[in-house]
């Protein structure tokens, strides 16, 4: 058996987002959203996926949107690579499709609860707490009043990521829903058939027959292949560019450094001048002349010997602030 990557966008959507899709999507949501308690008993997933309309590569497939038995609205993205704003892009996300409910400014109480559902296949949120699990993949965040951290719109806008670069369990490990599904995410693609512990979950073992190659059209595989390929290549891309600022910036900091060294140097040699030819001089003079730049703290050096007083000096340095 050989299974499509369920982190390409194409095969994402056909995963959690198709007409059959109903309980897999239930299953998984209650696992991340739920800690893996069947909370959501039904969903009608919007504009499901459809493999006969899809056949572009310029289109985009990475939402799944559904809405609960309840009336709330879940949107999942699955990101692959970092993005330019990509927190601004997630809040409107979030913001777009909780005001989308209304077609105008009015009737609020008919708003229901609004939740985004991100997943990345990259780290986003650097620990620098040592008391933080560095396992923790999920980080659930709803509003809360800044200082004193009570809770505010609990139920109405809530953001929940799972990072799967965290995620570090192997198969023996795993025991939750939760673990399952992130499981399924990561590592499908690697197996060579359904694993017995992720088989003993009726929607995992469906969401793998979803994603088994046998299963899918000529062109289907065909889109995931080259979905999988343009997903690669946006990856280098942006690992070219973060190499080439890394490279960048070691040389503007050596140059700067030798900018700062060379200054240095400059205004210790201007300060001897003055103490050997006027003595001692105020904090104000030496405060100046430590604010010049590197360009005018030389051009002193130059002119130094040509002041006869320390008057001289004094307006050399206010010509120059």
């Amino acid at each position: 058996m050989k299974f499509i990557n369920p982190k390409v966008d194409y095969a994402f959507k056909k995963i959690f987002g198709s007409e059959q899709s109903k309980e897999i999507l239930i299953s998984f949501l209650n696992a991340i959203i739920y800690d893996g308690e069947k909370t959501i008993k039904d969903l009608t997933i919007v504009n499901p996926f459809n493999p006969g309309k899809i056949i572009s590569l310029k289109e985009t497939y990475l939402d799944v949107k559904a809405v609960l038995i309840d009336g709330s609205i879940v949107i999942i993205e699955m990101q692959v690579a970092r993005m330019t704003a990509f927190n601004k892009r997630v809040a409107y996300n979030l913001s777009k499709a909780y005001a989308n409910q209304l077609d105008k400014g009015e009737n609020y109480p008919l708003l229901n609860p609004t939740i985004a559902l991100t997943i990345t296949d990259f780290i986003l949120f650097k620990n620098t707490d040592d008391n933080i699990n560095k396992e923790d993949y999920i980080n659930k965040f709803v509003f809360q009043e800044e200082t004193k951290k009570y809770k505010c719109l609990e139920k109405e806008l809530r953001l929940i990521f799972v990072e799967l670069p965290k995620f570090n369990k192997s198969l023996s490990e795993l025991k939750s829903l939760t673990d399952k599904w992130i499981y399924f995410l990561k590592e499908a693609a690697s197996f060579d058939e359904i694993p017995e512990s992720l088989g003993e979950i009726e929607e995992i073992e469906q969401a793998l027959n979803i994603a088994n190659f046998i299963n899918m059209s000529p062109e289907e595989l065909e889109i995931v292949e080259n979905r999988g390929i343009a997903m690669q290549d946006e990856r280098g891309r942006i690992t070219y560019a973060e190499q080439q600022g890394i490279v960048k910036g070691e040389a503007i900091g050596i140059v700067k450094g030798e900018t700062i060294g060379r200054l240095n140097q400059a205004i210790a040699l201007v300060k001897l001048l003055i103490t050997q030819r006027f003595g001692e001089v105020s904090e104000e003079i030496n405060s100046q002349i430590e604010s010049l730049p590197l360009a005018d703290v030389e051009d002193l050096v130059k002119v130094f010997l040509s002041f006869n007083n320390l008057v001289d000096l004094e307006s050399w340095l206010q010509e120059r602030l």
